[in-house]
C-alpha cells in the first residue's frame, strides 16, 4: 500500500469502488482519527495535508500536544527463555537487546519487502 507523508504523519492510500474516490486515514493515531478524500490524487493529498493542518492547529488553540503517530516506544511480550536467549547472544556482541531486536525486524522486513 502507498501512503502518503506530511510534517511526520503518514496517511494511506485507498480506492473505494462503491464511492468511486480515494480516501485514506492517518496511521499510527491510538486516540484521534484524521481522515481525508478525493477524486484524485491531487485532491486526496490536499485533503491529507489540510486535514493535518486543522488537527495541529485545533491542537495548539486548546492547547493540548498533538498526538504522535508511532512514538518509537513498543512494549514487547516474550517468553523468558527467548529473553534470556537474547540477552546471553547480545552479551557477547557489544549491542543492546534493543539494537538487536531493531535489527531483526529490519531483517524480516527486508524479506517480505523484496
Amino acid at each position: 500500500m502507498d501512503y502518503l507523508e506530511y510534517k511526520g504523519y503518514k496517511g494511506s492510500v485507498e480506492y473505494s469502488k462503491e464511492d468511486d474516490c480515494l480516501f485514506g486515514k492517518v496511521q499510527g493515531m491510538s486516540k484521534d482519527l484524521i481522515v481525508y478524500e478525493g477524486q484524485t490524487l491531487a485532491e486526496l493529498r490536499k485533503d491529507f495535508e489540510d486535514g493535518i493542518d486543522s488537527y495541529l492547529e485545533g491542537c495548539k488553540a486548546d492547547g493540548v500536544e498533538p498526538a504522535k503517530p508511532y512514538s518509537g516506544k513498543l512494549n514487547l511480550r516474550m517468553s523468558s527463555e527467548l529473553h534470556s536467549r537474547v540477552a546471553a547472544f547480545v552479551a557477547g556482541t557489544g549491542t543492546t537487546i534493543n539494537d538487536f531486536i531493531n535489527r531483526a525486524i529490519k531483517n524480516e522486513l527486508n524479506k517480505v519487502a523484496l
